[in-house]
């Protein structure tokens, strides 16, 4: 085997979720390098690494959002700033982004009972690190992610809602169930999901790269509308020729939930890029940009927002 053959399928491999024990072992012996990072802290006695990027804008007198990016499974955190384009965003509004790095080789947010509460305790330190040495604006740190990633920025508005303002789910493995969440914060979300996605499929059900189903994306997101207590009925509304926005009214807290179902979408990020094959993921949509609309969704959801109106 080529070593470019070797990349094309570790690339396909960084899209799985729930990895099979086959997987990551092939993953171990292929993925011997950490991948471009340029921070690291110590979290529950392990070494953890981290992207982070500052805009050329950054005014220390000045609180700034932030934004947490998780990647794919078998990923690495560079791969999620190519996907996503979040720092051109960055760039444009001020605000910081850091992309963390899953635990061990294959790089992924594992999510089982003991895992979570690592991952969990990861954030939330990462998270001090960045407000000890820069202006983070406590009202405004938001999470985001594809995939196995879009799993764990939902499970940081579960188990870390007191400090992650809102979220946004794409194309997102959903293993932890809604119910487990508890009756902590209501936390604003959006999420993008295409109906096409051959990894995490929208009806739901089980797929060939995870052991566990995987809910309906319709049945989800409105179990986070009925955690966030949305009243009313939801409303549809099509936006383009193969994009329909679900949205929950009446949430408390503004708690906004958000659904854009993107037909014929595969495994991908609406208008971002793609590092894996058309043949593997399925399309990319680029009648939207998700990037942008998550960041307004963002811009319109800080907690000070939320606390001012309890």
């Amino acid at each position: 085997m080529t070593r470019r053959t070797k990349k094309v399928l570790i690339s396909a491999l960084a899209i799985l979720i729930g990895v099979p024990v086959a997987l990551i072992v092939t993953a171990i012996v292929w993925l011997r390098t950490e991948g471009k990072t340029n921070g690291s802290i110590v979290s529950s006695g392990e070494s953890r690494n981290y992207l982070l990027y500052v805009p050329k804008t950054y005014d220390p007198a000045k609180p700034t959002p932030l934004l947490i990016s998780f990647h794919p499974a078998a990923s690495r955190a560079e791969v999620e700033m190519d996907i996503t384009q979040w720092n051109q965003v960055a760039d444009a509004h001020g605000f910081i982004v850091v992309y963390p790095s899953g635990s061990h080789v294959p790089r992924v947010w594992p999510m089982g009972p003991h895992s979570l509460v690592v991952d969990v305790k990861f954030i939330s330190e990462l998270i001090d690190k960045l407000q000890g040495a820069y202006n983070i604006d406590a009202d405004r740190v938001f999470a985001d992610g594809i995939s196995n990633g879009g799993g764990m920025a939902f499970a940081l508005s579960c188990r870390l809602g007191d400090r992650i303002a809102a979220i946004s789910t794409v194309a997102a493995a959903q293993t932890l169930p809604v119910t487990e969440c508890g009756e902590g914060r209501p936390v604003p979300a959006v999420a993008f999901h295409g109906t096409a996605d051959p990894v995490v499929p929208y009806q739901g059900g089980s797929s060939p790269v995870s052991p566990t189903p995987f809910p309906s994306i319709e049945d989800w997101t409105a179990g986070v509308a009925h955690r966030n207590h949305c009243e009313g009925d939801k409303v549809e509304t099509q936006v383009t020729a193969s994009i329909r926005r679900r949205a929950y009214p009446g949430c408390a807290n503004n708690a906004d939930v958000v659904l854009y179902t993107i037909t014929g979408g595969g495994h991908t990020w609406p208008g971002g890029h793609s590092p894996y094959p058309q043949w593997i993921v399925g399309s990319t949509n680029r009648e939207i940009n998700a990037t942008n609309i998550i960041w307004d969704f963002f811009a319109q959801h800080p907690m000070a927002r939320l606390k001012a109106a309890k």
